[in-house]
């Protein structure tokens, strides 16, 4: 399997998203400038010029004319993708952190972090179908819990919102009501922050992985524990294969506290565990650094990750990879 090597970042990747098709690959890094890329060659299309702090995370709309963007110059934009301008800023106190297009993309999820003195907060906002009709206020916003929330997502059906984050917690929150519904358990649950957070195709379960060296699998309506994966490094990437019963799990420690051995040792892998059986199936190598972003494109066909190395890799799978037995 040759990876395709897309670079456009200056920076370490922070996010990865494939549009609805598959054919588009939107990344957002450090540096600025979330990218679009075709996702089958890897070429570049363009980059989406606006944002002036470290974007962390991207979604974009059923129809692929919307790009949502959370960044750390305390922004969310709306861009349109085509054109690469951005029609609508969300202005907050704090930085931007988790952004996620409801069903339907009439509403987004935004999720802020705290900063001097503000809590982390999760915003409910409206997405006007016209940009002129476009608003910046909240329909409801939930005061967080303690530390950061590093992801927030729709939950089925758009009834809940599902959030996690720096005190290892899940919540399942009514998007309505803003009530707060299940929390995980201390047992089953994380031992350390959680920093990613991957929902199945069909939004019936989701997958969060944790800087605990493990990622857990859980039921999105009642928050039971289903399956756990344990591997041997912080994990800060999760994704999950529409096709087959694959998970991927992509980490390595914080960049401050990699060495050069490291590098040698090629730890900083894409590992791929069976969903059922919780057993580790393989791996792939190539980043310098830690993955930070990992994502699978929805026909199941090819997955991408991101590193702290600033590269994007582009990985399509060879046919014996569907033939793989346990």
């Amino acid at each position: 399997m040759r990876p395709i090597l897309m670079k456009g970042h200056e920076r370490p990747l922070t996010f990865l998203k494939y549009n609805r098709e598959g054919d588009l690959l939107f990344s957002c890094a450090k540096d600025h400038d979330p990218t679009v890329w075709f996702a089958d060659n890897g070429e570049r299309l363009g980059t989406y010029r606006g944002h002036n702090g470290a974007v962390w995370s991207c979604d974009v709309s059923r129809d692929s004319t919307r790009l949502i963007t959370g960044s750390a110059d305390q922004t969310a934009k709306l861009w349109n993708v085509q054109t690469g301008t951005p029609f609508f800023t969300f202005n907050f106190d704090s930085p931007a952190r988790s952004v996620d297009f409801a069903v339907g993309d009439k509403l987004a999820v935004i999720t802020t972090d705290p900063f001097v003195g503000l809590p982390s907060a999760i915003h409910m906002k409206r997405i006007a179908r016209d940009p002129d009709d476009q608003t910046g206020e909240s329909i409801l916003v939930l005061k967080g819990p303690t530390g950061r929330i590093n992801r927030a997502v729709w939950g089925p059906l758009n009834k809940t919102v599902v959030s996690a984050g720096e005190d290892s917690v899940i919540r399942i929150w009514d998007s309505e009501t803003g009530k707060l519904l299940e929390e995980s358990d201390k047992e089953d649950g994380h031992k350390r922050a959680i920093t990613s957070l991957s929902k199945s195709a069909d939004s019936s379960h989701f997958l969060t992985g944790s800087l605990d060296k493990s990622a857990k699998l859980w039921d999105t309506r009642t928050l039971t524990l289903i399956k756990t994966y344990v591997t041997e490094r912080p994990v800060n990437a999760v994704t999950m294969s529409p096709l087959l019963d694959h998970v991927v799990l992509g980490g390595g420690q914080d960049a401050s506290a990699v060495t050069t051995t490291d590098h040698r040792a090629g730890k900083f892998e894409a590992k791929f565990y069976h969903k059922i059986l919780q057993e580790e199936i393989g791996g792939v190598k190539g980043h310098f650094g830690p993955i930070n972003a990992l994502a699978f494109n929805p026909d199941g066909k090819s997955f991408s990750s991101g590193g702290e190395d600033g590269y994007v890799r582009l990985h399509h799978f060879d046919p014996d990879y569907f033939s793989i037995k346990i």
